[in-house]
């Protein structure tokens, strides 16, 4: 009995446990608004600190919570300031949440820490990763085109490629002009393995700031920053769209009748029946192009606990290329978390997984061809090739795509662990190591086909593959930073002070191994080299790269009353890609926060109004880590007097061992300001950035046997000169209209003032004749070519002209200026004709939010540059074809024409008559999107669900007579001087998607 009544006096114990923990939990209602407008915001969360326990407001800003009388309530809202909210004991809550700070209170990262936009002194550009997500395109830079001043993006069609950006101007020609990028502390020349799903901003520094990045910032620093995740529930997000791409404004070739006129001046003698088996027109663009489809998808759990939070991403993108056979798969894995192991250690991790598939095409080989291909020929008949090249043409652009497969497979680990302590609430230890790992593969298979009857309509010709060729290789890097910094951020009374200071190792290391034989079988299983022929052309290579920096940093930040400030960062870089180790970088910087002074506190113009400058040194290394090392090339025939071959050693090129990395000092003024009630805010800049010791060649006499006849060493200065305007306006008109504006501009002048011995560089070659020039006093890349003057329209005109040296002189032939007065038209009468650099550049951008729908563009352009029109003068062949407009244009007899001549042959020489306005103003990206009211989406427990839909490069207003005025090599590092020149150009393409963004 005694034992019975224990368990029941346990029981109702239990019971009452129970009862008395229900009765702890009460339901909490309340109603969420704008604090400014009253407004009520729909889908904040709202969670109880220190559990996972939450939900969200719904269409009339209105949440229920149980929640014990003591909790602690904790809202989020994106562009608002979170608020934590004590219960106590209330039943009912009325929340206000004020919208974020204003434009110069946002925090920005400015390299191994964060600011206050308002404390900083240099230039830098923060861009929303929420802006970067809404554009169907691979990486985040395409994605920023148009959106930041002092930044300029060239992007291309063609799936995987690496946009090109130039911030503040082409700043080297021989150690590259691209910026550095830094994704969550990793550094990096390529981006392209990233989600921009999963970026929370982009971060530029644009000045001498980007001295802490040393011999690295010297073209500036992109600072990619990824999600994590917060303290309350999970949060799932799925974002998708789907659509498809074309080519834009694709370029008109002349039809039969346009080519077989222009035959009868450009080749008399040709018989335009002889290879002629059908009687249509081949649009070349056409057969080898399609309609490509493109599709996004990503998702995400993002949320945590008191002690640890994470953010879990997966993203699949797949482009097909408007080129048939073209295309890139990437899948995208992503997982950042942090965990607070006690309240003074912290430990993250953030890290990525890509692998990435593509299939490529060659654009010299196929792209190159298109323009030129003989429209009397056809692509392909009964499954025969038409056979241009037995027309005396270039080779049929179809069978060089269908009997090649070229495809790669590109495998990245991406990310870093870190762990931070903090033995003092001021004193904060970091240490974090950064690892970016690549291995690819790569299988390049020609088919084998003859140039008979079996394989073209007609036989002969030269385009044939006698033997199947397989080439194969792997390469793979590993490159490590390892950061170790300690930070002391302080305030006293009216003083904050940051000071940093660590250490910094690096290490890059890179093998590949590759072999090429013939005769594999074309079963695609079967692709092994062991299945080749190892005695006909077999050739197998390997080799590799490896080079290490050590670099020490320091950077203090003081500000005084919020309104003076002064900044200073150092680093001492130690690389080993030259002999002379070391090198010091620095940057000062100084802030007046005008608007906080007691004269301009009843001010009714400025809200906020800052002066800063800075000046700096950095440094650029991206130079070949064996370029100063002198090598002897083994293995070269030697004949003795008594002829017996020997196989010896000799040192072939000669190289400056004494090569140091170039530097640049740059010096920035800037303003920043909010007027009318932070509506409207903006920043001014002036900045003047000089490189010294930038690498060129210098000339050598032929006796020293150098094969180049020149040498690489410090003997040039480039100079970058500008200004920058950007600004936003923000406005609200009431709880249901509200729209925003953006518009930047950019001027920068380029210009070589030194190469101090060093020799002109030229570039871009156009039927065996140089088209740029980089020499003293022009911009980097300047076209350099002879002056046209007109077209000759009768017999007296030739006879009076200066003798060509380049083609006879006729009527209907183009006319040029004698430069130097010598009676001869010759190389030395070229003159300097603009760059494709251009003098202005920016972009304008606007967005609409009414009720639940939302409208957005964003307008991106360039004016004072110049285009070469290298498609039109590159004709190798009198039987290419032309461009329409030209057909219709040139002179002829009964239509004479005094700009256009009557045949462009491959004596034709690079003139101004090829250099065409580059300046183009571009509709980037329409979007137009609509946000179901949550009362819809409340019974499936959706918090959100947008349905969008979008276009990128929906058109272009352009005074340029090809296809666009955007053009792109990929090439950067040894394409510099040949930017501008438009020939075998990956087509730029225009898309249309529909997309979804949904979160539970």
């Amino acid at each position: 009995m005694k034992r019975i009544f224990t368990i029941s006096v346990l029981v109702l114990s239990c019971l009452f446990s129970v009862n008395v923990s229900f009765a702890q939990n009460a339901p909490v209602k309340g109603k969420v608004t704008d604090a400014a407008t009253g407004e009520a915001l729909i889908g904040v969360s709202v969670s109880i600190k220190g559990t996972t326990t939450g939900t969200q407001t719904d269409a009339n800003g209105a949440f229920t919570l149980q929640a014990p009388p003591t909790a602690t309530l904790f809202f989020t809202y994106i562009g608002y300031t979170s608020l934590t909210l004590p219960v106590n004991n209330q039943t009912e809550l009325n929340v206000k949440l004020q919208p974020e700070a204003k434009e110069l209170q946002q925090v920005v990262v400015i390299g191994y820490g964060t600011q206050r936009k308002r404390d900083v002194t240099g230039s830098v550009a923060s861009v929303n990763g929420s802006l970067l997500a809404k554009q169907p395109v691979q990486t985040p830079t395409q994605a920023l085109q148009g959106k930041v001043s002092g930044v300029q993006v060239l992007s291309s069609g063609q799936p995987n490629s690496a946009p090109i950006l130039r911030i503040r101007g082409t700043g080297s020609v021989l150690a590259g002009a691209n910026p550095l990028y830094v994704v969550d502390g990793v550094l990096t020349d390529d981006i392209r393995n990233i989600n921009n799903s999963d970026i929370l901003s982009l971060d530029v520094l644009k000045d001498a700031s980007a001295a802490i990045y040393g011999v690295r910032g010297a073209n500036g620093v992109v600072i990619i920053t990824t999600k994590k995740g917060k303290s309350g529930p999970a949060v799932v997000s799925y974002d998708a769209n789907v659509g498809f791409r074309q080519i834009a404004n694709p370029l008109l070739l002349a039809n039969r009748a346009q080519y077989t006129d222009y035959l009868k001046d450009a080749n008399p003698t040709a018989d335009v029946n002889a290879p002629v088996t059908f009687p249509g027109t081949t649009d070349w663009l056409k057969v080898v192009s399609r309609k490509a489809f493109t599709t996004n998808h990503n998702i995400s759990v993002a949320g945590g606990g008191e002690t640890n939070t994470y953010f879990i991403s997966a993203n699949y993108l797949d482009d097909q290329g408007v080129i048939k056979t073209n295309g890139f798969q990437r899948f995208t894995i992503r997982a950042n978390n942090d965990i607070n192991i006690s309240k003074k250690l912290k430990f993250s991790e953030q890290i990525s997984l890509s692998r990435g598939a593509e299939q490529t095409v060659d654009l010299n080989a196929i792209y190159g061809n298109i323009y030129r291909a003989a429209p009397i020929i056809p692509s392909i008949i009964d499954g025969k090739y038409g056979n241009t090249s037995a027309w005396g043409n270039v080779s049929n652009p179809l069978i060089q795509l269908e009997k090649a497969n070229n495809f790669t497979l590109n495998n990245r680990v991406q990310g870093n662990v870190a762990l931070d302590y903090k033995p003092i609430s001021s004193l904060t230890l970091h240490s974090a190591f950064n690892a970016d790992i690549r291995f690819n593969n790569q299988k390049n298979y020609m088919y084998q086909f003859a140039s008979d009857n079996t394989t073209f309509t007609v036989g002969g010709g030269n385009q044939r593959q006698d033997n199947s060729s397989l080439f194969i290789q792997n390469d793979d890097s590993y490159q490590y930073t390892w950061d170790n910094t300690a930070t002391f951020d302080k305030t006293f009374g009216q003083h904050h002070l940051t000071i940093l200071g660590g250490i910094v190792t690096e290490k890059f290391k890179s093998n590949f191994i590759n072999g090429t034989r013939q005769d594999v079988p074309p079963n695609q299983d079967q692709w092994y080299l062991s299945l080749g022929n190892p005695d006909v052309n077999a050739k197998d290579d390997n080799g590799g790269g490896l080079f290490t920096r050590q670099s020490y940093v320091a950077r203090v930040n003081y500000g005084f009353a919020d309104k003076y400030l002064v900044s200073g960062s150092f680093r001492r870089d130690g690389s080993s890609k030259f002999n002379q180790h070391w090198g010091n970088f620095y940057t000062f910087g100084a802030g007046w926060v005008i608007s906080e002074e007691s004269f301009m506190k009843d001010n009714h113009i400025f809200d906020q109004l800052k002066l800063r400058g800075s000046y700096g040194k950095l440094g650029n290394d991206n130079i070949d880590q064996a370029l100063y090392i002198i090598t002897a090339t083994s293995n070269l025939p030697y004949y003795f007097n008594n002829g017996t071959l020997n196989l010896g050693s000799v040192i072939q090129d000669i190289k400056n061992t004494n090569l140091k990395w170039e530097t640049t000092t740059q010096y920035d003024i800037g303003l920043d300001f909010a007027v009318l009630n932070s509506r409207l805010t903006g920043e001014i800049d002036y900045y003047n950035k000089k490189v010294n010791d930038a690498l060129t060649k210098i000339p050598l006499p032929g006796i020293l046997g150098d094969p180049d006849n020149s040498y690489i060493t410090n003997a040039a200065s480039y100079s970058n000169k500008g200004f920058e305007l950007g600004l936003k306006w923000n406005d609200k008109i009431n709880s249901k209209l509200s729209y925003n504006v953006g518009f930047n501009i950019s001027y920068n002048k380029n210009n070589v003032i030194g190469l101090n011995g060093g020799q002109a560089l030229f570039g871009g070659g156009i039927n065996s004749k140089t088209v740029t020039r980089t020499d003293n006093g022009q911009p980097i890349g300047s076209f350099y070519v002879l002056q046209a003057t007109g077209v000759f329209q009768n017999a007296a005109e030739v006879a009076a002209a200066p003798t060509n040296s380049f083609e006879a002189n006729k009527v209907g032939g183009l006319k040029y200026a004698d430069i130097d007065n010598n009676g001869v038209i010759d190389a030395d009468d070229r003159v300097y004709a603009g760059s494709y650099q251009p003098k202005y550049y920016g972009g304008f951008n606007f967005g609409i939010n009414y009720n639940s729908f939302d409208l957005s563009a964003d307008f991106t352009g360039n004016w004072g540059n110049k285009i070469y029109n290298g498609k039109k003068n590159s004709r190798g062949s009198e039987n290419d074809n032309i461009e329409a407009s030209y057909a219709n244009s040139r002179f002829t007899t009964g239509k004479p024409s005094n700009t256009d001549p009557n045949v462009i042959t491959s004596a034709t020489p690079p003139s101004t008559y090829f250099i065409e306005s580059g300046a183009y103003l571009r509709l980037n990206n329409l979007t137009f999107g609509y946000t179901l009211p949550s009362a819809m989406l409340k019974r499936a427990n959706i918090s959100r669900l947008r349905i969008f839909l979008t276009s990128q490069n929906l058109f272009t207003l352009k005074r340029y007579s090809g296809s666009s005025p955007e053009l792109f090599n990929d090439d950067v590092n040894t394409g510099i001087t040949e930017a501008g020149i438009d020939n075998t150009n990956y087509p730029v393409t225009r898309t249309f998607a529909l997309g979804v963004n949904l979160q539970f």
